[in-house]
C-alpha cells in the first residue's frame, strides 16, 4: 500500500517517466484502481516535454549548486552540462544553428544601446524584479510597490499598452511624469478604458490625450460593461516583454496601497500567456464597441460622465456624442441580407430578433448602406419608418440620426408631431391611416419601407400599408415570426427568414441578460402519448399535467420544489410559467395559491384590463408568477421576469426561443434569468438536440459531447446544468433519435403521404427532422438510399459504385458555398458537355477532386466531363446533389468576390473550400500530396499560377483538442483588415523563405490566406477552408518563427470575423 499511497487519487497532467510507470503499474495491481491516459498530438506534446526537461535540468544545476559552497566550480560545472545538451538538441532539429552553447564569460547580458537611437538617450532603469520570471505583486511592504514598479517598466519599454476599466487623475499622477517622458521620447502608448458608472475622470482623459504618441480608446456604454480586465503591458523590441494584469485599476488606492493582488508575466516565462494577451488587446482596440477619443472630444465626455454621476439619463447624452459601429454580429446580419438582394434577388427581408437586441440600430446601419449603394448610381433613399408606438418612433428616429450622423435626419408624424416633410418619415400605423397616406403619393415614392414589430402586420391596419406602396427594399423587424393566432407574416418576404440575431450574440454583448438553466427531472414517462404531426398530443398532456388529480398533484409539487431548490428567495421570484392548455395554466396558478405562492392563469380569452393588471402585479412583486398558454411568446413585455418555468414539452425551437425571450430583458437589479426545464422520458422523436444548440454562443457542435463536458459554449455569463436523472433521458433520447434509421424512414413516410405521395425534397426531410444536413451526411449514407429504404422510390442500377462514392463525398459537397461554381455543376448536371471557359474548366477539376480525390485520367475516366456524367445518368442520385447544392446555394450569407490575380483562377474570396478543391483550382499536380500549411506555386509545378504564388492553408486550432494554449493566437484576424500570421518555425527573416516574405510586395510575388478554425468538426470530419482572398505583408518581427501581419485586400466579413479573431469583443 505505501507504493499506492505515494498516488493519490485526483486529476493529473504529467509525463509518464520511467520511474511514474513503475508506480503506475503498482498502483494498478490493486484491481479496485482506475488509472486514465491521454496520447497528445505533436503540438500538445511540446509544452508538457518541455516542461518536463526544465524540471530535470533545474533539480541538476541545484544540485551542482549545492554541492559547491563557494559558488567557483558550480557555475562551470552548469554551464559544461547545459553545453553537452544543447549539443544533443543541435543534432536532432534544423531549427537550430549550432552557435547555440554558453559562453562561460560575460554570463548574462542585461542592455544594449545604440546611441543614435533617441528613445534610449539615457541610462537604463531596470525594474526590480526578473524580466525572465512571473511574480506576484501582493502590496507586502517587504515588495517594491506596485506603482514604483510601473514607472521603471514604463522607462524600459518601447511600445505600452493599457487596458483598465477606469482611470483616476490620482493614479494617473503616479506615473504619469513617466509616461510624459516615454511618449515624448517617440515611445507609443495605447489605452483603453470605458465610462462605464461615471468611474473614470475626464480630465484623466484629457491629459492622456494631451500625449505626444498616444491614444485613448473608450466604451461609452455606461449602463454596462463587459471590460473588467486591468491589465499593463510593456513591449521591448528586445524580446524581454512583461505585463501586469489583475485587481489593480489605475488609481491611487489601486496601485499604491490597497489590497490588490497583481502578477507580473514575463514573456520569457510564459510566452503563450503573452501572446494571448497582445492578441486580446488587438482585439479590443479594434473592436467597434471601442472610439478614439480627442482633445476635443473632452468636453462631451465631461457631460457623459457628469449625467452619470448626477443621476441623469444614463447612456442617452454621451453616446450620441460619439460615431456608432454595427457590432460583428449585426454586421453578419447586414452581409446576410444583402446576399439575400444581390444574390438571390429577395428585396424583401424579415430580421428576427429578441426584443432589447439592436434590431432598430440593425435597420439604421441597413438603410445607412442602401443610401451609399442609391447615391453611387445617382437615385434617391426615401424613406418611410412604421411602427405602433410613439415611444419607439422616438427611439427610431434618434437611433437613425446617431447611425448617420445627422441630428436633423428625418420626421415624426404621430401624437402631437406634425410632419412638414415626407422624404424620411418616421409614422404610426394609426397615424398613416388617419392621414390616408397612400392617397398623397404613388407606390413607389418611398424607396426602402421598415416595419418595426412586424408580427402586427397580419392586422387589418396594415393591409393598406403592405398592399400599396411598392418600394425597392422592405425591411420587416420582429421577435416573434410565429403569432398565437397562427396567422404567418412570412407570406410578406416571400416565405423567407432572411437573417436572425441568435441569443447568444446577444447575451454576449450584454444586449440580454444572462441565463441559468436548469434541466430538472420530472418523474412523468412520456414515452407512450400519443405523438402527431411533430407534437405530443396537447388532450393527453392536459390529462397526465391538470386532470389525474393524483399525478398532476405530485408533478406541480415537484416543480415548487425545485422553483425552492433553483431560487434565492421565493418571495423575490417574478416568473413565468408555459403550460400546455388553459386547464394547466388554471391548475398550477390554483395549485400555487394554495401554497401561499400568489399566482394567476391566463390565457387568450383574458380580458385586456386583466392581463395588463397581472403583468403590473408580477413586475410590482405583488404576483410571484403567472401560468401562461401560448399569451406570452409575443408582443408581452415585462422586463422585471426573472424565473421561466418550461412545464410543457415545446417542439417548436421558435417558440422556445420566444418564450425564453421573455425574460432576458435587463432589469435593474437583475442579474440573470432563472430557467427551470422540466425534462421527461420523451418520445425518441423529440428534439432536444435543437434545444441545446439554440442556446450555445458555438454553431455545429455536438450536443452529446457538449452536455458530457458540461456545455463549455455556453454564452459569457450563463450556465446550464442537468440533474443526473434528466440528463440520461436527454443522452438516450438523442442516441436513440441518431441511430434509429427507422426515425428516419417514418418521417420520410410520413412526408411522403402528407404531400399526396410526392417525394420529399432534401430541405423539407431535414427541417422535419429537426437536424443540421451534417448529421445525417456522415459519409455513409445519401438521402436517395433513404427513400430507398422507405419504399417511396424504386432501386436503380449502379455497376461505377456511385452511390458510394456521392455518400462518401457529400461532406464536402454540403460545405460548398460559391454561387458560381454551384450554378455550374447544377446546369451541368442537367444539359451535359458543352463549350467551357478557362474558370469552368477549373470547376471541372474541382469536382473531379471532391468526389474521386483524383485526376479524371487517374479514376480511370477518359475525359474530365466523365465526372459530371457518371452521376447525371443516374437520375435519383443526380437529383439529391443538385437538391443539396440549392440548398447549399440558399445558405450563401455572404456575397462573394473575384480575386485580381494576374491568371485565371475559380476560387471566390469568402467562399469555402477543401484543401484539394483549392490546389486542384490553382492547377498543382498532385493536390492529395500536400500535408503542410503552405504551398509555393509558380509555372514549374502548377499549370495555371503565372507568378510566384504562397498558398497559406491556416488552421487556427491546430490540434483536435477544444483549448491549446501552445497552438492559439499564432494565426488570427486583428481586425477585418489585418491579419497576424506566424512561419514555420524554422523560418529565419534572412533565409531565402523569409527574403519572400519580407519582399513580397518589391517581387511582385502573391500571398493567397485560406483560413479554417480548426483540423476537424464536431463531427470529426476534415473542415474545409475559407478563401480570404489576396494580401500584402505589412509589418515583420522575430525569427524561427517570424511573425507577419498582412493587410488583406478585402475586408473579412463579419461572420468569419468572429470565427478568426482572436478577441471574442469583436
Amino acid at each position: 500500500m505505501s507504493d499506492i499511497q505515494h498516488l493519490p487519487d485526483g486529476i493529473y497532467e504529467e509525463v509518464v517517466s520511467q520511474s511514474l510507470e513503475e508506480k503506475i503499474k503498482k498502483a494498478l495491481a490493486d484491481k479496485t484502481i482506475w488509472a486514465n491516459f491521454e496520447d497528445l498530438d505533436s503540438h500538445e506534446a511540446v509544452p508538457y516535454l518541455a516542461k518536463y526537461l526544465e524540471k530535470l535540468v533545474r533539480l541538476t544545476l541545484k544540485d551542482i549548486a549545492d554541492e559547491d559552497r563557494t559558488g567557483k566550480e558550480s557555475k562551470q560545472r552548469e554551464v559544461s552540462v547545459i553545453n553537452r545538451l544543447i549539443q544533443e538538441l543541435v543534432q536532432q532539429a534544423d531549427v537550430l544553428q549550432g552557435k547555440e552553447e554558453v559562453v562561460k564569460e560575460n554570463f548574462l547580458l542585461t542592455s544594449l544601446e545604440h546611441r543614435r537611437n533617441k528613445i534610449k538617450e539615457q541610462e537604463w532603469v531596470r525594474p526590480e524584479t526578473p524580466l525572465t520570471r512571473s511574480f506576484l505583486f501582493t502590496n507586502d511592504k517587504a515588495e517594491a510597490s506596485m506603482a514604483s514598479e510601473l514607472s521603471r517598466e514604463i522607462l524600459s519599454s518601447d511600445r505600452i499598452d493599457f487596458l483598465v476599466s477606469f482611470i483616476k487623475f490620482s493614479g494617473l499622477t503616479m506615473i504619469l511624469p513617466d509616461l510624459r517622458r516615454f511618449t515624448e521620447r517617440g515611445g507609443q502608448l495605447r489605452v483603453i478604458t470605458t465610462t462605464y458608472m461615471g468611474a473614470t475622470d475626464a480630465k484623466a482623459v484629457k491629459v492622456l490625450t494631451e500625449l505626444p504618441n498616444t491614444e485613448v480608446r473608450m466604451s461609452h456604454d455606461t449602463d454596462r460593461t463587459r471590460l473588467h480586465a486591468k491589465a499593463y503591458m510593456f513591449h521591448r523590441n528586445s524580446g524581454f516583454s512583461t505585463a501586469y494584469v489583475g485587481s489593480s485599476n489605475l488609481s491611487h488606492a489601486a496601485i499604491a496601497d490597497g489590497l490588490e493582488w497583481n502578477m507580473k508575466i514575463a514573456k520569457q516565462d510564459m510566452p503563450e500567456v503573452m501572446r494571448k494577451m497582445e492578441a486580446s488587446f488587438e482585439g479590443y482596440w479594434h473592436s467597434p464597441g471601442f472610439n478614439t477619443v480627442h482633445t476635443e472630444d473632452i468636453e462631451a465626455l465631461e457631460a457623459e460622465i457628469d449625467a452619470v454621476r448626477n443621476r441623469g439619463k444614463t447612456g442617452s447624452q454621451g453616446r450620441y456624442y460619439f460615431e456608432i459601429k454595427p457590432y460583428t454580429y449585426q454586421q453578419a446580419i447586414l452581409d446576410a441580407l444583402w446576399a439575400e438582394r444581390i444574390d438571390r434577388n429577395h428585396w424583401k427581408n424579415l430580421v428576427v430578433a429578441a426584443t432589447g437586441t439592436g434590431k432598430t440600430a440593425i435597420s439604421a446601419f441597413d438603410y445607412r448602406s442602401f443610401c451609399e449603394r442609391q447615391k453611387k448610381e445617382g437615385k434617391t433613399a426615401r424613406l418611410l419608418f412604421v411602427a405602433h408606438r410613439k415611444e419607439i418612433l422616438e427611439q427610431s428616429i434618434q437611433c437613425f440620426r446617431q447611425a448617420l450622423k445627422n441630428p436633423q435626419f428625418g420626421n415624426l408624424a404621430v401624437g402631437e408631431y406634425k410632419a412638414k416633410r415626407t422624404e424620411h418619415l418616421f409614422i404610426s400605423v394609426q397615424t398613416l391611416n388617419s392621414l390616408k397616406l397612400w392617397e398623397k403619393m404613388n407606390p413607389a415614392y418611398y424607396d426602402m419601407v421598415i416595419v418595426d414589430e412586424f408580427h402586427h402586420a397580419a392586422a387589418a391596419s396594415y393591409q393598406k400599408l403592405l398592399s400599396y406602396f411598392k418600394p425597392k427594399i422592405l425591411l420587416g423587424l420582429t421577435a416573434t415570426p410565429e403569432r398565437m393566432d397562427g396567422k404567418s407574416i412570412l407570406k410578406y418576404f416571400d416565405g423567407h427568414l432572411a437573417a436572425e440575431i441568435r441569443l447568444p450574440d446577444a447575451i454576449e454583448k450584454r444586449l440580454l441578460c444572462p441565463f441559468h438553466y436548469f434541466g430538472v427531472t420530472d418523474a412523468i414517462d412520456l414515452t407512450h402519448v400519443k405523438w402527431t404531426n411533430g407534437h405530443y398530443d396537447n388532450e393527453e398532456l392536459t390529462r397526465i399535467y391538470a386532470l389525474d388529480h393524483y399525478t398532476a398533484d405530485k408533478r406541480a409539487g415537484q416543480i415548487l420544489g425545485a422553483l425552492d431548490r433553483y431560487t434565492a428567495d421565493i418571495r423575490d421570484v417574478k416568473a413565468l410559467g408555459f403550460c400546455v392548455s388553459k386547464k394547466h395554466a388554471h391548475f398550477m396558478a390554483e395549485y400555487f395559491e394554495k401554497h401561499n405562492i400568489p399566482s394567476m392563469a391566463l390565457d387568450a380569452d383574458s380580458k385586456k384590463e386583466e392581463r395588463d393588471s397581472a403583468c403590473t402585479q408580477l413586475a410590482s412583486g405583488e404576483l410571484k408568477c403567472l401560468f401562461v398558454v401560448d399569451l406570452f411568446n409575443e408582443g408581452v413585455d415585462i422586463p422585471e421576469v426573472n424565473t421561466v418555468l418550461f412545464l410543457r414539452p415545446t417542439n417548436s425551437m421558435t417558440v422556445f426561443l420566444q418564450q425564453l425571450g421573455r425574460g432576458l430583458r435587463l432589469s435593474k437589479g437583475k442579474d440573470c434569468l432563472t430557467v427551470l426545464d422540466f425534462v421527461a422520458q420523451a418520445n425518441t422523436k423529440y428534439d432536444f438536440a435543437s434545444r441545446f444548440s439554440s442556446l450555445l454562443g458555438k454553431r455545429h457542435v455536438q450536443i452529446s459531447k457538449e452536455i458530457k463536458n458540461k456545455f463549455p459554449h455556453v454564452p459569457k455569463g450563463c450556465s446550464i446544468q442537468l440533474e443526473e436523472i434528466a440528463e440520461k433521458n436527454i443522452l438516450d433520447n438523442i442516441r436513440k433519435r441518431l441511430r434509429n434509421s427507422d426515425f428516419y424512414k417514418e418521417l420520410v413516410q410520413e412526408l411522403y403521404c402528407a404531400s399526396d405521395r410526392r417525394v420529399p425534397h432534401v430541405q423539407e426531410f431535414f427541417k422535419a427532422a429537426g437536424i443540421e444536413p451534417e448529421v445525417f451526411y456522415n459519409g455513409k449514407r445519401t438521402f436517395t438510399r433513404l427513400c430507398i429504404d422507405a419504399g417511396i422510390i424504386p432501386p436503380f442500377s449502379d455497376e461505377e459504385g456511385m452511390e458510394k462514392i456521392v455518400a462518401k463525398a457529400m461532406p464536402k459537397i454540403i460545405s460548398m458555398d460559391s454561387p458560381k461554381w454551384i450554378r455550374f455543376i447544377q446546369q451541368s448536371l442537367v444539359h451535359g458537355p458543352v463549350p467551357i471557359s478557362a474558370v469552368q474548366k477549373q470547376y471541372i477539376r474541382m469536382w473531379q477532386y471532391t468526389l474521386w480525390m483524383q485526376d479524371y485520367d487517374q479514376a480511370g475516366m477518359k475525359s474530365p466531363w466523365d465526372a459530371l456524367t457518371r452521376l447525371s445518368e443516374i437520375k435519383p442520385l443526380a437529383e439529391e446533389v443538385n437538391e443539396v447544392l440549392e440548398m447549399q446555394y440558399g445558405r450563401v450569407d455572404v456575397i462573394p468576390m473575384q480575386e485580381n490575380l494576374p491568371y485565371t483562377c475559380a476560387l471566390d474570396v469568402y467562399s469555402t473550400y477543401t484543401r484539394n478543391q483549392i490546389l486542384a483550382a490553382l492547377g498543382y499536380g498532385k493536390p492529395g500530396s500536400v500535408r503542410e500549411g503552405v504551398r509555393y506555386l509558380t509555372s514549374g509545378n502548377s499549370d495555371v499560377v503565372t507568378a510566384g504564388t504562397d498558398v497559406l492553408l491556416i488552421t487556427l486550432n491546430k490540434t483536435e483538442k477544444e483549448f491549446s494554449q501552445t497552438t492559439l493566437y499564432e494565426d488570427y484576424a486583428i481586425d477585418k483588415n489585418l491579419f497576424h500570421w506566424q512561419s514555420q518555425n524554422k523560418i529565419r527573416p534572412e533565409s531565402a523563405t523569409g527574403q519572400r516574405y519580407i519582399h513580397q510586395r518589391e517581387k511582385g510575388n502573391i500571398v493567397l490566406l485560406f483560413v479554417r478554425s480548426a483540423k476537424v468538426d464536431a463531427y470529426k470530419r476534415s473542415m474545409p477552408y475559407t478563401f480570404l482572398g489576396a494580401a500584402d505583408i505589412a509589418s515583420w518581427q522575430g525569427s524561427q518563427p517570424m511573425s507577419i501581419i498582412y493587410k488583406l485586400r478585402h475586408p473579412i466579413p463579419a461572420k468569419y470575423l468572429r470565427e478568426t479573431a482572436a478577441s471574442g469583443v469583436i
